[in-house]
């Protein structure tokens, strides 16, 4: 696939309305293959809470890329060996977690990207088919999707800047790790709660930012619901969560 034709049409959407992905935690390249047939224009491996290793990420991202779908890597944590492991295995972009700063994010994305855009280290791997495809995609390695992951009163208090960090694409809301740094894990019912999600997205809405959030149950409903509410960027779901519940016993 044309993969930096992905990545741009994903930055159309993201720009014109909303982007719908989902995710993948199960380290087989026959449930990506699944993921990637249906209907998605991204989906990301999870690196950080999946049990997938950096080996198994190029079995998965060519079963994701049969379908046409973008594969996007969700790191462990935004070092330069994660960044460089996911992406030079054929990562469209990456998800970065615990995103605190602007210099945070500005270091990411030069870890991220060729030079000149940033200091990744250039050489032949598997996302320009060891050295085949080098030229066609130096393009793709200047400007990979970016997404950062707000997940803690800190990042809240210095949005403003991190939203301003050239290369950036989107922000996804982590809402779990956010509640519990504002010591109300879970609690998303909670006006608290409820108040910094809306400052989130003003300062998100007013930078022209994508602001994402993650639907974990899948539900119809609730996706036209944060559509209509502005999120841009939204996972549907995981592969996990799909087959948990598709596959419990019925009783009769």
């Amino acid at each position: 696939m044309n993969k930096f034709k992905s990545i741009n049409g994903i930055r159309a959407s993201l720009k014109e309305g909303y982007s719908i992905g989902s995710w993948i935690q199960i380290p087989h390249s026959s449930i990506a293959e699944i993921m990637g047939a249906s209907g998605y224009e991204w989906v990301a491996v999870d690196l950080e809470h999946g049990s997938i290793s950096v080996n198994q990420l190029p079995d998965l991202f060519r079963a994701l890329e049969l379908g046409e779908t973008l594969p996007l890597a969700r790191l462990a944590q935004g070092s330069l060996k994660d960044c460089k492991a996911a992406l030079d295995a054929g990562a469209g972009g990456v998800i970065v977690p615990m995103i605190e700063s602007a210099g945070q994010m500005e270091e990411i994305i030069k870890h991220c990207c060729w030079p000149p855009a940033g200091s990744r280290g250039v050489g032949f791997s598997r996302a320009n088919l060891f050295g085949k495809t080098f030229d066609s995609y130096f393009d793709e390695a200047q400007a990979p999707l970016i997404i950062a992951m707000i997940e803690s009163i800190n990042a809240v208090e210095n949005l403003e800047d991190i939203v301003k960090v050239k290369g950036l694409d989107a922000i996804l809301i982590g809402p779990y790790d956010l509640s519990a740094s504002m010591g109300i894990t879970g609690k998303f019912e909670s006006q608290e709660f409820k108040d910094l999600i809306v400052r989130i997205k003003k300062i998100a809405s007013f930078a022209n930012i994508a602001c994402g959030i993650h639907i974990v149950d899948p539900s119809k409903n609730e996706l036209k619901l944060r559509i209509d509410e502005g999120y841009k960027f939204i996972p549907y779901s995981i592969d996990s969560v799909f087959l948990n519940g598709a596959c419990e016993r019925p009783f009769i």
